[in-house]
């Protein structure tokens, strides 16, 4: 049973900084697909970073590429977001799938975690 705990975001100003993690617990395997979601009210949950924990490359949507840095160890991810704007504001999860490394497709991934909520203003 796969377990996902977010951490780390809070109220930050335009073009601060914020660090998020994710516990992830549970895997029976070291490759696991992995992504960074967010969800603003009233939007649709938009998939912003894709990765595995089995290493190769990690996918970025086009508008945080060059501000957010997604890394892993053991059995952590992090999510360091820089040059915040107001538009970054939302709920961001991370999520796991079994099957869809890769995909921005949150129907892809079975796994969850509550989420933590970010909010530049």
């Amino acid at each position: 049973h796969v377990q996902l705990v977010e951490s780390g975001g809070g109220l930050v100003q335009p073009g601060g900084s914020l660090r998020l993690s994710c516990a992830a617990s549970g895997f029976r395997g070291s490759d696991k697909c992995m992504g960074w979601f967010r969800q603003d009210s009233g939007a649709e949950r938009e998939g912003i970073v894709m990765l595995s924990f089995g290493g190769g490359v990690t996918s970025y949507v086009d508008s945080v590429k060059g501000r957010f840095t997604a890394s892993r160890s053991e059995r952590t991810l992090s999510l360091q977001m820089n040059l915040l704007k107001p538009e970054d504001t939302a709920m961001y999860y991370c999520a796991a799938s079994t099957s869809r490394c890769y995909s921005r497709r949150p129907d892809d991934y079975e796994s969850w975690g509550q989420g933590t909520q970010v909010t530049v203003s």
